[in-house]
């Protein structure tokens, strides 16, 4: 069987098909797509070169989930990407956008954990009980593919014990504060 924390290693071929190692078979990009929706790390690299080639095809995926209206890029985020590429800003936008991603995994576990801690008084009303059902299906849901989302963590999540409205304001509140300051350290370094 396979290990979940080792990447999965994809070779492309000449013909630029792509094989994966561990199953012996060959996948498409919706396959490799799959994997890492699964939360799965993967690693493509060319046969004959051994170049890595894992950031072309992870952007080719996106190009066509974007293409197909699975519209997740705002065209407003899209433009300052493509700005960033020519810009100073550019040393500090890959470290913005994966902390920025690192806080969103964080703050949707934390959801869903609270979600799943109410009250005792509270989890008693058979009415509360199938809401909970409903916003808990409908957050995982949402959040499918994002790993760490899934709020089973072993760890209490902030404000553990506290209302999930008092606990959600202090996140968001954190949150916000987070991002204020990335911005401010960001507008210093292009100044």
């Amino acid at each position: 069987m396979s290990d979940p924390e080792t990447p999965l290693l994809i070779k492309r071929y000449a013909s630029r098909r792509l094989y994966n190692t561990e199953t012996s078979d060959y996948v498409t990009l919706e396959d490799i797509a799959g994997f890492i929706r699964a939360g799965r790390e993967v690693k493509i690299v060319d046969l004959k070169s051994g170049d890595d080639l894992t950031r072309q095809y992870l952007l080719q995926i996106i190009a066509e989930h974007e293409g197909r209206g699975e519209n997740v890029l705002p065209l407003d985020v899209l433009t300052d990407l493509v700005r960033s590429y020519t810009t100073q800003a550019q040393s500090v936008v890959p470290q913005f956008l994966a902390m920025s991603f690192e806080m969103l995994r964080d703050s949707q576990s934390k959801m869903v954990d609270n979600l799943t801690r109410l009250p005792p008084h509270m989890a008693a009303i058979p009415a509360l009980e199938a809401m909970q059902r409903q916003q808990q299906a409908f957050l995982r849901s949402m959040m499918a593919g994002w790993p760490g989302a899934g709020g089973g963590g072993d760890a209490p999540a902030a404000g553990a014990g506290k209302p999930a409205e008092a606990s959600g304001r202090e996140d968001l509140d954190a949150i916000k504060a987070q991002l204020a300051a990335l911005e401010e350290k960001l507008s210093r370094m292009t100044k």
